[in-house]
């Protein structure tokens, strides 16, 4: 038995366990789940040298304070975060995609990100979390996943079951790009709307709204006329399909999304883009772009490679 763990001082925003999520399971109304960002998801596990599916605490605006208790380890945060680093003789600002090494009372304090959303943290070693369909991440509307499909909350521990006892300090220059346009494919309701509400699709901007989590995000701006019917037969989705409700401001469906839904779809954010498009915070302004289901296979395949370019550098 393992006598490391993290005492949770501040639970901060939606800290929830989170890996590359769970597959297959579409057809018993469960989703993939998984970690929002999955390109720096990855990055966090191999800085510190773990298996790239270990567990890996994922956080949202601002993160938790976390006391550590145990033997050293190394840990790694990244995303666009600020932190910070206190040990009995001394307090450092922390710089993401660097290692730090972190021994016993030492504190993490993860103050915020900085205008974007999604963070993580990840340490040499391993969680000891506990697993449903091959998977511990966490959707905390279903209750489904490591700790009991709940956030995390304050003073509770959370313990490690292994330690990598490779301390190598390991550091990437890596930013987070932003893109002036967040490109689409048709959805299969996509005839359902206007020549207008299409035109408006692509010409006008619309609004992160405040109401938008890991289940979806939803959107503010002008109206998008449906000519045919605003519902329809309940049908699959997917991560990144942006329905259309009576209202008419578009939802985009994310990582925990329902994998059946009765609004008209009007189109499908690429996979290239989607590590980009949850990092927007309320608040932002989102233009989308139109792109052939050919370019969006191209493109997926150009992240792929940039993104194993990344891990190679590790």
């Amino acid at each position: 038995m393992s006598n490391n763990y993290f005492k949770v001082i501040r639970s901060g925003i939606n800290s929830t366990f989170q890996d590359k999520g769970r597959s297959n399971l579409y057809h018993l109304g469960i989703p993939f789940s998984g970690a929002m960002d999955n390109r720096n998801y990855l990055l966090a596990n191999k800085l510190v040298k773990n298996d790239l599916n270990h567990p890996a605490l994922e956080f949202a605006y601002q993160g938790p304070l976390l006391k550590y208790i145990g033997e050293k380890i190394n840990i790694v945060i990244t995303g666009d975060v600020s932190f910070t680093i206190k040990s009995k003789i001394s307090e450092i600002n922390g710089n993401c995609y660097e290692t730090y090494e972190i021994n016993d009372g030492d504190e993490i304090d993860i103050l915020s990100t900085n205008k974007s959303v999604y963070g993580y943290l990840s340490f040499s070693g391993k969680f000891d979390v506990s697993y449903q369909w091959g998977s511990c991440s966490t959707n905390t509307k279903s209750h489904i996943g490591a700790n009991n499909g709940k956030k995390l909350f304050d003073n509770q521990i959370i313990k490690i079951s292994e330690i990598n006892k490779d301390f190598t300090q390991k550091k990437i220059n890596y930013f987070n790009s932003k893109i002036e346009k967040i490109r689409v494919i048709k959805g299969t309701n996509f005839d359902y709307f206007s020549e207008i509400a299409i035109s408006n699709f692509f010409k006008k901007e619309f609004k992160v709204s405040k109401l938008s989590d890991r289940m979806g995000m939803r959107l503010e701006g002008v109206n998008l006329e449906n000519i045919n019917n605003s519902n329809i037969k309940s049908e699959g989705l997917i991560k990144g399909v942006i329905q259309v409700p009576g209202d008419g401001n578009p939802i985009i469906m994310l990582s925990d999304h329902g994998t059946i839904g009765g609004y008209p779809k009007i189109a499908v954010i690429i996979s290239a883009d989607y590590d980009r498009i949850v990092q927007f915070p309320s608040g932002s302004k989102i233009k989308f772009q139109q792109v052939e289901l050919s370019d969006a296979e191209t493109l997926f395949k150009m992240y792929e490679m940039e993104t194993q370019n990344l891990l190679n550098q590790i």
